[in-house]
C-alpha cells in the first residue's frame, strides 16, 4: 500500500491528464479543484499502485478512486467486469454507482449496482449487457456468485469502500469469500473515514 504524501495546492484536475470525456464529466459534476484526498490519491492510483486512503466523510473519496478507474477503463476491453467496488450498504453502493455514471457519462463505461432489498432480475440483466464497474454489497454479490450469474475472473481493480464499517458490520468472512473469486494479480484500494 502506498503512503499518501501531501502534494502541492496548485494541482488542478487538468494536472492528472485525464481523458477529455472524463474531464467533461468533472465539469458536468460541478467539480472545480481537487480535494486533498483527490490530489494525494489520484496520481498513485493512475500509476496502478495499491492505495489506502483515509479521509473524513464528504471529502471526495469516491471521486478520488473513480476518476483514475474511469481513466483505466477508457483503454482495454469493454462489456465485462474489470472493477469491483465493495460497499457496506446499498445507499453507499447506489451513491458510488451514481458517481460512476455522472463522471463517466460521456465515456462508454457502464456501471451496475448490486445490492439486496430489490429484485435480482435487473442486476442479472446488467451483468448480461456487460458492465465494466460492479458496485456491490457483499451479501447480494455472494448470492449472484453462488448462482453463477456473474464471473469476477476479469477483475483488474478491487476497491473496499468504507472498509472500517464493513469490518464493524461483520463482513470480513464475506469479503474473504469474495476475494477467492477475484484474481490475485490486481490493483487494490481501501478507502475509509477511520482506521
Amino acid at each position: 500500500m502506498s503512503d499518501l504524501t501531501t502534494t502541492s495546492n496548485d494541482v488542478t484536475f487538468d494536472s492528472f491528464n485525464l481523458d477529455t470525456r472524463i474531464r467533461a464529466g468533472i465539469t458536468d459534476a460541478g467539480y472545480d479543484v481537487p480535494t486533498p484526498i483527490q490530489r494525494q490519491a489520484i496520481p498513485y492510483i493512475l500509476e496502478g499502485r495499491d492505495v489506502l486512503g483515509l479521509a473524513q466523510t464528504g471529502t471526495g473519496k469516491t471521486a478520488a478512486f473513480m476518476l483514475p478507474i474511469l481513466q483505466r477503463l477508457t483503454r482495454g476491453p469493454l462489456r465485462r467486469p474489470r472493477v469491483l467496488i465493495v460497499a457496506p450498504t446499498r445507499e453507499l453502493a447506489e451513491q458510488i454507482h451514481e458517481t460512476a455514471r455522472a463522471l463517466g457519462g460521456r465515456t462508454k463505461v457502464r456501471s451496475a449496482a448490486v445490492y439486496g432489498g430489490v429484485g435480482k432480475g435487473p442486476q442479472i440483466d446488467a451483468f448480461r449487457r456487460g458492465a465494466e464497474i460492479l458496485v456491490a454489497c457483499p451479501g447480494r454479490l455472494l448470492d449472484h456468485l453462488g448462482e453463477g450469474n456473474v464471473d469476477l475472473g476479469s477483475i483488474e481493480v478491487l476497491v473496499l469502500d468504507e472498509a472500517d464499517r464493513m469490518l464493524d458490520m461483520g463482513f470480513l468472512p464475506d469479503i474473504r469469500r469474495i476475494l477467492k473469486h477475484v484474481p490475485a494479480q490486481r490493483q487494490t484500494m481501501l478507502f475509509s473515514a477511520t482506521m
